[in-house]
């Protein structure tokens, strides 16, 4: 996370016009960091008014975080994170670009559920019941040892589309051995 900042920095500097070297640290962070060794700055420490180097943002000339308002933290939200947020809770969204500037939190988008080959395509089936039916439907589960209602649910699909003659499709459902 650390060097990616890093890199994002770099290049939101050269595209601004000034080059950095990727091993050298801007010089505007060495001086914030020299006044914050200041007696003034370490008197002050407790106080939540005071900028710091994460207000004041990746380059000198920008406006500190909390004095964004809600799209244009959204923006830069888009920009530190990668990925779009749907909040517009001011304070989260300060604490959001922060931390992921100090590589807190994971940067990019997000990996989906599914990391091996193609999503599979599921469709859900709606069954209603009345509460009483299916409390019975448990205790006959439990019963004959079933560990769950999608286990009983394929097994009598298993067993009506036998005595049906569709052999085919009831192996589809076939209790695993």
């Amino acid at each position: 996370n650390r060097t990616f900042l890093i890199r994002r920095i770099t290049e939101a500097l050269e595209t601004a016009g000034e080059a950095v070297p990727a091993g050298e640290q801007p010089a505007h962070t060495d001086a914030a960091e020299t006044q914050a060794d200041t007696p003034t700055e370490a008197s002050n420490e407790g106080d939540d008014t005071t900028a710091t180097a994460d207000d004041v943002g990746e380059d000198a000339g920008d406006t500190p975080l909390t004095k964004m308002s809600v799209p244009d933290l959204q923006a830069r939200y888009r920009e530190v994170v990668g990925r779009d947020t749907s909040s517009s809770n001011k304070r989260y969204l300060v604490w959001k670009i922060r931390e992921a500037q100090r590589g807190r939190v994971p940067v990019g988008p997000r990996r989906g559920r599914r990391t091996d080959g193609e999503a599979a395509d599921f469709k859900v089936l709606p069954l209603r019941m009345e509460a009483e039916q299916v409390e019975r439907l448990d205790e006959a589960r439990e019963r004959l040892g079933l560990k769950s209602r999608m286990d009983l649910f394929r097994r009598a699909l298993h067993a009506y589309l036998e005595t049906a003659g569709e052999a085919d499709v009831a192996a589809l459902f076939a209790p695993e051995a």
